[in-house]
């Protein structure tokens, strides 16, 4: 039975801390929740950053009560003054604190393990909620807690996100698929690439139109790659997943050529995995790039099994001695030409004596542009075993887009040729 999607359980998110509104922190604790409490089952309908005040606390935590059925607060848990979390929710819910052996005896073996005393600050932690849940903090020394009130939870967890994690990973989250009866969501997000947004969105329209009641898209775009994320919300896994998975084949068939992963994982890998399992190498000669081709392709753990290295060309006089470009090429068509990306590919490839290479040479900007080549003309080039095939491309104005969009064109071209020769292979 299908279940609507904001029938999902409604949840809220607050994070407690000056230092996060005055720009000092980035709060990236409630985007992780939030990334766990969605693939749970619940909805999470706000997140909240407030000031270390007691005002602001009970302010926003009457109205998350209020408007949810879970509330999950971070920070404010520490031993210092302007930590005032414990005793602001100890008053709104009208718990007195006291001390709790469990809490202080767990204090202590932390400290102690790290070599350090107890004080009055740390023994001060060991006051608990009376009526609270507590939910032990191995990774410091405060503890979380789980207040329940008129059918709605309350999690007030640390801010150190190591903290948090191991609280929400070994204790809430077990706590929470028992306390609430959940339905089952399924997230699937196919990587896109060659297409810009609006582009994909016109091409895939009719589908997107057509998809099952219930089912939402999401499109997540990024310089290069635009991610087309699926969910749906069953009482049933099996049919949840498979009635996404229906409707990624559909989109298979609509771009084949532009969807390079249904499983979220990068250019790169898939790359490397290609060449590993063919037992092939790979080099390559990189001009308007400057480097991040390759840094790209060894970010990879045991990329050293197939990547030999790189020669960084940058100016026309490496691209003739080390590459072998000929200079007739560079004065006749310009260094951002195909007879130039060809050479460099079909040069490194010879250099390094590699089984494929991949070549880049453009104008990444801001400067340096003209009416035939504006900024963003990029060639890149692929030499295989039997051939060079290269391809012009037409990026923006940003130097750092412009890069990473290049360095994600070469990794999909490598892809379409390889994938090109298991077929006629």
């Amino acid at each position: 039975m299908h279940i609507n999607f904001f029938s999902m359980i409604p949840a809220q998110i607050i994070t407690i801390g000056d230092e996060i509104l005055i720009g000092q922190i980035t709060d990236t604790n409630s985007a992780w929740i939030a990334v766990e409490l969605t693939k749970m089952g619940f909805s999470v309908q706000k997140m909240t950053s407030i000031s270390d005040t007691e005002e602001a606390i009970v302010e926003s935590v009457n109205y998350a009560l209020g408007q949810s059925k879970l509330v999950i607060l971070t920070g404010g848990l520490g031993p210092t003054k302007d930590d005032i979390t414990k005793t602001t929710l100890s008053k709104l819910f009208g718990t007195p604190l006291k001390f709790n052996p469990q809490v202080f005896e767990d204090v202590e073996a932390f400290i102690q393990q790290r070599g350090g005393a107890m004080n009055s600050l740390n023994r001060d932690q060991a006051l608990f909620p009376v009526g609270a849940t507590l939910l032990r903090n191995k990774q410091g020394t405060a503890p979380g807690m789980w207040f329940e009130k008129n059918g709605t939870v309350l999690v007030s967890l640390p801010g150190v996100p190591f903290e948090m994690k191991g609280l929400m990973q070994q204790e809430v989250i077990p706590k929470l698929k028992t306390t609430f009866a959940l339905p089952y969501i399924h997230y699937q997000t196919v990587m896109v690439t060659g297409l810009g947004e609006s582009q994909l969105a016109l091409i895939i329209e009719d589908w997107q139109n057509q998809l099952p009641q219930g089912m939402k898209l999401a499109y997540l775009p990024s310089p290069g790659i635009v991610k087309l994320r699926l969910g749906y919300v069953a009482e049933q896994q099996e049919v949840t997943e498979l009635l996404v998975d229906e409707q990624i084949e559909k989109l298979k068939q609509l771009i084949p050529n532009n969807i390079f992963s249904d499983t979220e994982e990068l250019l790169e890998v898939i790359i490397g995995n290609l060449l590993k399992t063919r037992f092939k190498t790979i080099s390559c000669a990189e001009s308007c790039t400057g480097g991040t081709l390759a840094a790209t392709i060894t970010s990879v753990a045991g990329a050293s099994t197939y990547f030999k290295g790189g020669i960084i060309a940058y100016s026309n006089e490496v691209k003739e001695k080390l590459l072998g470009v000929s200079t007739d090429s560079i004065h006749a068509y310009g260094a951002v030409s195909q007879q130039v990306v060809e050479q460099m590919a079909a040069g490194v490839k010879l250099v390094l004596k590699t089984d494929y290479a991949i070549a880049t040479t453009g104008i990444a900007g801001p400067d340096g542009g003209t009416s035939e080549k504006p900024v963003g003309s990029v060639w890149i080039g692929v030499a295989t075993p039997k051939m060079v095939v290269s391809k012009q491309f037409k990026f923006g104005n940003e130097r750092k887009i412009n890069i990473t969009r290049t360095t994600i064109a070469a990794l999909n071209m490598l892809r379409q040729v390889l994938n090109d020769e298991t077929i006629t292979n």
